[in-house]
């Protein structure tokens, strides 16, 4: 998709690369044996990459669209798509709470095999919730910024989100 402003172009970008990280990681873990914990580095690496997402992109994603873009979206008029977004986020924060006690374990390979069921079935819930949820941005959120923000605005929240 092409967008016509730099806030949307960039949120976007991380969609795109976060999707691929899902991916990735929906494909290893539904190959992955049961009850054993990852024994392969290329696994232990994708998990401890999904961790990463976990800690960081997903806070400063959810919160720059929670504290920037949807108030303005419910000033616009689009109040229950901000609403409903947001409610997805916290779904999606709640599994990733549960989540990365188990991602690190897994790192430091002291995740025993039910821990590594748990980390599966969570993960794979994760994928699932996050896909759709940036399905849901992509055809609602990102057109709407393009009406939504006059280009100040938008250099300017490019600039932070960028800087933060």
């Amino acid at each position: 998709m092409n967008f016509n402003r730099q806030t949307s172009h960039t949120l976007h970008e991380e969609h795109r690369a976060n999707l691929d990280l899902l991916g990735r990681a929906e494909q290893a873990l539904a190959r992955a044996p049961r009850g054993d914990g990852p024994r392969a580095p290329e696994l232990v690496k994708l998990v401890v990459a999904l961790a990463r997402s976990l800690e960081q992109d997903i806070n400063r994603h959810f919160g720059f669209e929670e504290g920037e873009l949807f108030p303005r979206m419910a000033e616009a008029g689009d109040g229950e798509i901000a609403m409903l977004l947001t409610e997805e986020h916290e779904a999606i924060r709640e599994v990733a709470e549960e989540l990365l006690p188990l991602t690190r374990a897994a790192a430091a390979g002291t995740l025993d095999g039910a821990g590594w069921d748990a980390l599966k079935r969570g993960a794979l819930e994760l994928v699932e919730r996050q896909v759709a949820h940036i399905q849901k941005e992509e055809m609602a959120l990102l057109p709407l910024l393009d009406d939504l923000l006059d280009d100040e605005t938008d250099r300017r929240l490019a600039f932070d989100y960028a800087a933060g």
